[in-house]
C-alpha cells in the first residue's frame, strides 16, 4: 500500500537511488536529499520504508509557485502515484495565485488530467550543473 507524507522525517539519502530517469548526470541521493530539504513543499510516496515518488514546490509563500520536479520510479508508473502526488501538492498550494511548471510535450497530457493548463515558456538549462551544485 502506498502512502504519502509532507515531512523528510526519517528520510535518508540511501531511500533516494534509481530516480532521475534518463538523465545524463543525475543528482546523487545526497543531493536529491538536500533537494527535498530546500524545497517549499515537499510530498513523499512510500511503498513500506521505500520512497516510490516525489513532488516538489519553491515559492515565495504569497504569490507564486513552482513545481520544479515530481518523479515515480518507473517499477511504480502507472498506478495512480504521480497523479495522487499532484494533487496533494496542488491542494497545499491551493491558496497561491499562479504555479508553474516546466514539462515536456509528450507529459502535457498527464499535467492536464491533473487539472494544469498548457502554455508557453522560456528556461535556460546549464546541463554542465545537472547533478546539482
Amino acid at each position: 500500500m502506498i502512502c504519502y507524507q509532507t515531512s523528510l522525517e526519517g528520510i535518508r539519502a540511501n531511500q533516494l537511488e534509481r530516480f532521475f530517469v534518463g538523465w545524463p548526470n543525475p543528482p546523487t541521493p545526497d543531493t536529491h536529499l538536500e533537494i527535498l530539504k530546500r524545497a517549499v513543499h515537499v510530498v513523499l510516496a512510500l511503498d513500506g520504508s521505500s520512497v516510490v515518488g516525489f513532488v516538489t514546490a519553491i515559492s515565495d509563500g504569497i504569490l507564486c509557485a513552482y513545481i520544479p520536479l515530481l518523479e515515480v520510479l518507473p517499477s511504480h508508473q502507472h498506478q495512480g502515484i504521480g497523479s495522487e502526488l499532484m494533487r496533494r501538492m496542488l491542494e497545499t498550494l491551493r491558496d497561491v495565485y499562479m504555479i508553474d511548471l516546466l514539462c515536456d510535450p509528450d507529459l502535457q497530457a498527464f499535467y492536464s488530467r491533473v487539472g494544469m493548463e498548457e502554455s508557453s515558456g522560456m528556461l535556460v538549462r546549464n546541463f554542465a550543473r545537472q547533478s546539482g551544485m
